[in-house]
């Protein structure tokens, strides 16, 4: 199943995008995709019920706004430098076990949202990425039991503010959790529509051009190593998300570095997890 939500920010309802390209509402059926969703076996009791209940659900009109397809986790952990090329650009070794930082959930948005660029913002940067959904509690969970644990995936576009990053001591939290900052979806593809995780193309394009082209297969830590690998330092929720780590082909990597102003459309895609439009606009 394509799990999605839709309508205006703050009251979105959940939905279904079937095959043939409509969103239906099932509203009638559950609140949210949140923690209490994913760890009652939602996914299975939804798939029964719309089964049995399609033809009376109600369809949700073309332009109604797409909003996250996930209800705003306990957490978000993304994984830094995941890819070869993307630690050389950024002048880092590659390293020898996963980097680990936090990203607000409040920077949660829908995948055609804008982008704000925050105030004092100079270097607002891209990343295109993929994203893991947890089903059930993990804590202290092996490799081999990893993908058991996981409702889905998700595009990602885990935009970065370098100079609050990199230039302004402390931790990457800093960089990555302004408002506006994590576009999700426009779907979360349920475990069972993507065959292997870590063979997926991704790409991104600032203002029509290719910047950013790899596969997940260049990961240095696959999806099983690294949700057991994040489940020994914390337990994961239902409903938490893991950001896989972005390829090469950031702006920061760039020769002259290049970053997003007012204006610009970023658009970006990941192998069977649909595509994603941001416009970038100024905050005032």
């Amino acid at each position: 199943m394509k799990l999605i939500r839709f309508g205006n920010s703050k009251s979105e309802k959940p939905g279904i995008l079937t095959d043939d390209g409509y969103r239906f509402d099932v509203s009638n059926f559950l609140s949210d995709y949140d923690e209490n969703f994913f760890e009652s076996d939602g996914i299975k009791k939804l798939k029964e019920w719309f089964v049995k209940n399609k033809n009376s659900c109600p369809k949700v009109e073309s332009n109604e706004r797409w909003g996250s397809p996930l209800s705003r986790p306990s957490k978000i952990i993304c994984v830094g430098l995941n890819y070869a090329e993307h630690a050389s650009e950024s002048g880092m070794e590659a390293p020898k076990e996963p980097v680990l930082f936090f990203k607000s959930s409040s920077a949660i948005v829908g995948p055609y949202d804008p982008i704000i660029i925050p105030k004092g913002s100079e270097k607002t940067d891209w990343e295109v990425e993929l994203g893991v959904v947890i089903c059930k509690e993990a804590s202290y969970i092996s490799k081999s039991e990893a993908l058991s644990h996981i409702a889905g995936y998700v595009l990602h576009n885990d935009v970065s503010e370098r100079t609050f990053q990199l230039e302004r001591s402390g931790q990457w939290v800093k960089g990555k959790s302004c408002d506006t900052f994590a576009p999700l979806g426009p779907f979360i593809a349920t475990k069972d529509e993507i065959k292997n995780p870590n063979n997926l193309g991704l790409w991104l394009k600032l203002n029509g051009e290719l910047m950013q082209k790899s596969n997940t297969s260049d990961f240095l830590f696959n999806i099983q190593e690294l949700v057991s690998y994040i489940s020994q330092f914390m337990t994961l929720l239902p409903g938490d998300l893991i950001s896989t780590g972005t390829p090469s082909g950031v702006g920061l990597g760039l020769s002259p570095p290049r970053y997003l102003k007012e204006g610009d459309e970023v658009e970006l895609g990941v192998e069977g997890l649909g595509i994603s439009k941001q416009k970038c606009k100024a905050r005032i």
